[in-house]
C-alpha cells in the first residue's frame, strides 16, 4: 500500500462540490430552525456555518447572525453572500457573553473535541442564552462506517479514517451540557434516510476522500469495494442511493 502525504489525511472542503453533493444538508434544517425560533433583533452565532446558505436565511428574518467556519473556502462563500463570517475553530470559540442564542446545523459531528465546543458555546451566550443544534448521532451512517472499516481491514488502512465524527447518544450529550450549565429544554435523535441524488460515490469522496487517499494507487480499488459493499443495504432496485443517517436535534437552555 502507498503511504499518502499527511495532508491528504485531513478533510477539505469546497464550497462547489458541497452544493453538488449535499444540498440536502442545508434543505432539511427547516425543523431545527423552528427549535431556534428566532427573533428579530436577536443576535445568534451560527457555528460551523458552511457556505452561508442557512446562516442568510437566519438574517432575513430580522437576526443579527455571525457566522463561523474552519474552511476559508466555505468563509469566503459566506462573504459572498454578504454575512459576517468568520474563520474560527468551533472547537476555539473566542467569544464572551455576546449572543442570545447559538445554532449549529450538520457541523458539530465534524468536532470531535466536543468538550471544548461546549465550553465554548457556553461561554459565548448571555445568561439564560439557548443552545440549539442538529448534528450526526448514534448510529448516523452506520452501514457506510462499516463498509469502509471492511475495506480498510482488507487493505490494511487506518481505520480511524473511516469514522473521524462524533455521533454522541442524546444521554451522553445531555450529561455533557449539563456539565456546563446548560438545562436541556428537549433532545432527539431522529432517523432521517437521505436519498442522494448524485449517488454514493460522490457522498464518499465528498466526506471521505482521506479514508481513500491514504490507500495512493489503490484509492479507486478501494472505493469500488466499498460501493460493492454498501450496494444491498442502501442502493434500490432503480439504482437509487440513500444514506442512513440519523440526526441528534437538541435546545438548551444556560442556567
Amino acid at each position: 500500500m502507498a503511504v499518502a502525504n499527511p495532508d491528504t489525511r485531513r478533510q477539505q472542503w469546497s464550497a462547489g462540490s458541497y452544493n453538488t453533493h449535499a444540498r440536502f444538508v442545508s434543505d432539511l434544517a427547516a425543523g431545527v430552525v423552528e427549535w431556534l425560533a428566532p427573533k428579530q433583533g436577536e443576535r445568534i452565532l451560527d457555528v460551523g456555518c458552511g457556505d452561508g446558505v442557512l446562516t442568510a436565511e437566519l438574517r432575513e428574518m430580522g437576526v443579527d447572525v455571525v457566522g463561523v467556519d474552519a474552511s476559508a473556502d466555505f468563509i469566503a462563500a459566506a462573504q459572498a453572500r454578504g454575512l459576517d463570517a468568520r474563520f474560527m475553530d468551533g472547537e476555539a470559540l473566542d467569544f464572551n457573553r455576546e449572543f442570545d442564542a447559538v445554532f449549529s446545523n450538520a457541523a458539530l459531528h465534524w468536532m470531535p473535541k466536543a468538550d471544548a465546543v461546549v465550553s465554548g458555546i457556553a461561554r459565548a451566550l448571555r445568561a439564560n442564552g439557548r443552545f440549539v443544534a442538529e448534528f450526526g448521532g448514534h448510529g448516523n451512517v452506520a452501514a457506510i462506517v462499516t463498509a469502509m472499516r471492511a475495506v480498510g481491514e482488507r487493505h490494511g488502512g487506518d481505520l480511524s479514517l473511516a469514522n473521524p465524527w462524533y455521533f454522541p447518544a442524546p444521554q451522553v450529550y445531555q450529561t455533557l451540557l449539563e456539565h456546563h450549565g446548560f438545562s436541556v429544554r428537549r433532545i432527539a435523535l431522529i432517523p432521517r434516510p437521505v436519498v442522494l441524488k448524485t449517488g454514493i460515490e460522490g457522498w464518499l469522496m465528498l466526506f471521505r476522500k482521506p479514508f481513500f487517499a491514504q490507500f495512493g494507487e489503490d484509492a479507486e480499488q478501494a472505493l469500488a469495494e466499498t460501493i460493492d459493499l454498501l450496494r444491498p443495504a442502501l442502493c434500490d432496485a432503480d439504482g437509487n442511493w440513500t444514506a442512513d443517517y440519523v440526526r441528534l436535534r437538541v435546545e438548551a437552555v444556560l442556567s
